[in-house]
């Protein structure tokens, strides 16, 4: 696993984290045709809204000082289940472990226990990754066209 570091994005980085959204997003998007779900059909704004929420935390994946991706963990501070919403990766850095060590990373800052998320069911990497992790699916799926299924998951 390739160490990262997560750094804690503002306002400011709005736009890049979109456009990284947006770029990341976009294989899943022609997969899927999710256009109603999908975070490279957000506009900005909306990226925007998330930042301003209190309990939302962005950062930006570095690896060898280059943004990779991000991560945004939703995080209460209450005790109630943690969230992350969305995790991704640029298709060129992907498969180099830098997901898997952005969930640590998250999971050092937020504490390791009671997180909750959801995937894309038949992007089986994907629910490896998050099985790998220690997540266990719940048992709830939701179809959302004939081509896509979302899985949820929880980490206690």
């Amino acid at each position: 696993m390739r160490p990262v570091i997560l750094q804690l994005a503002g306002l400011s980085d709005c736009e890049a984290l979109w456009q990284m959204q947006k770029t990341a997003f976009a294989p899943l998007l022609e997969r899927y045709r999710d256009y109603d779900l999908n975070p490279a059909c957000e506009p900005c704004g909306r990226v925007a809204e998330r930042l301003a929420q209190p309990e939302t935390y962005y950062y930006w994946i570095l690896a060898d000082g280059e943004r990779v991706g991000a991560i945004r963990v939703v995080d209460a501070g209450n005790g109630s289940r943690k969230r992350i919403s969305p995790l991704f990766i640029l298709p060129e850095y992907r498969n180099r472990g830098y997901a898997q060590a952005a969930i640590l990373a998250a999971e050092q800052i937020h504490g390791a226990e009671h997180w909750a998320l959801s995937t894309i069911l038949q992007e089986t990497g994907n629910c490896y990754l998050y099985e790998k992790m220690g997540h266990h699916r719940t048992g709830r799926t939701d179809n959302v066209n004939e081509r896509m299924t979302l899985v949820y998951y929880e980490k206690d």
